[in-house]
């Protein structure tokens, strides 16, 4: 008699259907066990299986069994009813196909890499409220990258003092100051405050400049406290919202969505936490499968990555996190990306940042283009005039890239990108 019906999950001859959720993985067998049996545990543990067979079954359940169905190596395409999926349910989701599976002992390494989410699925889901689109028009912003910028350090400013940071920085010529992922509602900068003094600088600079000037104010706590910092925001003329969508949770950025739209606020999403599960390239879930995600329930923006600056991340993933935010259908690329075809789910905006300065910005936009949020922070503030020079030198980088004209030479009649070049030229932070 047999014992487990783990083969019964494979299927190398199945075709999926158009409902079909496919899933991407990278699996390691552990020694004794085949790659057949190997990934036939996977598709059981994620759907109707167990460890041992079972006396009596519906005849229906036969249907909402997966299948792995293509075997390549160390990866394989595992298929999915649609059946199996609550309409909606970005989180019930996460349990099936990112769940029980990564601690299964047949398994030295397992790494969701891509899934591939049907139109009968995504029907269930609003995306983005505003997408690139609309956030170029609130914003009035059409033909260059969104500026923003993080006081820094990124924690231990009292509100007023991150307020004058923040006020420099726009003067400086960019478009939004930056919370940190680490800095909510401290002892020495409560949220109200801090919300409140920007909100105040951010008329004075508005009525100088003549631009529109905004903030990523980060509201991340639970559920209740978010809404009631996003009301505060709302109240303070703030279009923005920023949430550490890891540490919150899919079940929070599902709820925040809604009530963030309501309230005419965009949400600029931190991904503080995502390198806990996906740095390592053998197990795990892969950054792109966040972004997707995060693109389904509806965040506005999303960290990347820059390839260039001190985190991880090669130029070719950040050119797929950006293409899997910003396109309305994606090819598959074998072993990095499934087919993808978005229908009426509005892009979002890539976010690059993490060590970078002027000296670095013209590879950024090599990488991105012009249809991304680029962060530059501590190569801002510390320009040796100061956070204004700082923002300005960014600025005439990018007016260099525009130009097709090196830094170099674009220095020469731009004094503050020359302090910036002959403080950091163009080194890549470690």
């Amino acid at each position: 008699m047999a014992i487990d019906w783990y083969m019964d999950f494979v299927d190398l001859g199945f075709t999926p259907s158009t409902d079909n959720l496919v899933c991407l993985y990278y699996f390691e067998a552990e020694e004794g066990i085949s790659a057949e049996e190997a990934v036939g545990r996977i598709a059981s543990e994620s759907s109707t299986g167990t460890w041992t067979t079972l006396a009596t079954l519906p005849p229906r359940m036969k249907d909402l069994q997966a299948k792995a169905f293509a075997i390549d190596g160390n990866f394989v395409k595992i298929a999915y009813p649609l059946g199996l999926w609550e309409e909606g349910n970005a989180v019930q989701l996460l349990s099936g196909i990112a769940g029980n599976i990564f601690g299964m002992k047949a398994l030295k390494n397992l790494r969701l890499i891509d899934v591939s989410l049907p139109a009968a699925y995504l029907q269930h889901f609003k995306g983005p409220h505003f997408g690139m689109d609309g956030i170029r028009r609130m914003m009035d912003i059409h033909d260059r990258p969104l500026l923003g910028a993080v006081p820094k350090p990124k924690i231990g400013f009292s509100a007023e003092e991150h307020a004058q940071v923040g006020f420099e920085t726009w003067m400086g010529g960019f478009d939004f100051v930056k919370d940190d992922e680490n800095l909510t509602s401290t002892p020495f900068n409560r949220f109200e405050d801090r919300a409140a003094a920007l909100a105040k600088l951010r008329e004075k600079a508005e009525q100088i400049t003549g631009e529109k000037k905004s903030a990523f104010l980060n509201i991340t706590a639970d559920v209740e406290t978010m809404k009631r910092r996003a009301e505060l925001l709302a109240d303070s003329g703030w279009n923005y919202a920023m949430i550490d969508v890891v540490v919150a949770g899919t079940a929070s950025v599902m709820t925040m969505r809604d009530y963030c739209s309501d309230l005419g606020l965009a949400i600029h999403a931190h991904r503080a936490m995502h390198a806990a599960f996906d740095r390592n390239p053998y197990h795990g879930i892969s950054m792109q499968f966040l972004a997707k995600i995060m693109r389904m329930i509806g965040v506005t923006q999303i960290h990347t990555g820059t390839a260039v600056g001190k985190l991880v991340g090669t130029k070719k993933e950040v050119t797929i996190l950006a293409d899997v935010l910003r396109e309305q259908k994606t090819r598959a690329a074998e072993h990095l990306l499934l087919d993808q075809d978005w229908g009426r789910i509005k892009s979002a905006f890539p976010v690059s940042s993490g060590g970078l300065h002027p000296g670095l910005v013209p590879d950024v936009l090599d990488i991105y283009g012009i249809d991304l949020v680029l962060l530059v922070s501590g190569g801002v503030h510390g320009h040796p005039k100061g956070t204004r020079a700082g923002a300005r030198a960014t600025v005439q980088a990018i007016e260099a890239w525009q130009e097709g004209m090196s830094l170099d030479e674009k220095a020469k009649k731009a004094p503050e990108l020359q302090q910036a070049l002959e403080k950091w030229g163009y080194y890549r932070p470690k």
